[in-house]
């Protein structure tokens, strides 16, 4: 994956679990955390640098989790929302002035696979709009790339303003690739439930 030299990875697994009662980072899918699962999808591709960006359940994420060549950074503010993930997780990558791509992920997207990440980066340094978003159902979300266009967008977001918000700027130029499967997120005891008839 040579293309995606430049594009760095940020996991975005600080928030808590109030609906779930416990870290739905930790869940368990085919006998490991989920967490685990996207660290060692990550790991099968070359990017450039690898970001965790955690919050709440710190130490015990850690306890449980081989984070490997990942680099963690806390977030003191998660309660406040994913924008503050996801401009601390930017900050961290252009510390490197060559990073162009900035990849984000969630902890709690079990279907998600190594070819579906290599697609989504190929496709976006490819054909170079200011982002690509996952797009399920009539819905677009994570996983999402963004080019160094979008930077200044993203460290705008304020609050619990996912990327998402800023397909409402009409200067925000993006495309979407399908990912049938990424409508499927861990949040209840019912998903979890789910997720068991899947392994």
């Amino acid at each position: 994956m040579s293309k995606t030299a430049k594009i760095g990875v940020v996991i975005l697994a600080a928030g808590g679990s109030s609906r779930l009662g416990r870290p739905k980072q930790l869940v368990k899918f085919k006998g490991k955390p989920l967490l685990q699962h996207t660290i060692d999808l990550v790991e099968k591709l070359d990017f450039k640098k690898k970001i965790l960006v955690l919050g709440s359940n710190e130490d015990l994420i850690l306890d449980e989790v081989d984070i490997k060549n990942f680099e963690v950074v806390q977030n003191p503010e998660w309660e406040k929302g994913m924008a503050g993930s996801i401009k601390i997780g930017l900050q961290e990558l252009t510390r490197d002035t060559e990073m162009e791509h900035i990849l984000l992920l969630l902890s709690d997207q079990p279907l998600l696979t190594t070819e579906y990440i290599q697609r989504l980066s190929m496709a976006h340094v490819y054909q170079k709009p200011m982002a690509t978003y996952s797009k399920y159902g009539s819905d677009l979300g994570v996983p999402a790339i963004f080019s160094k266009s979008a930077f200044p967008f993203l460290e705008n977001l304020k609050g619990d303003q996912g990327a998402k918000k800023l397909t409402m700027n009409a200067d925000f130029v993006y495309r979407t690739i399908e990912f049938e499967q990424g409508g499927f997120d861990i949040d209840t005891e019912a998903d979890i439930e789910k997720l068991k008839g899947l392994e």
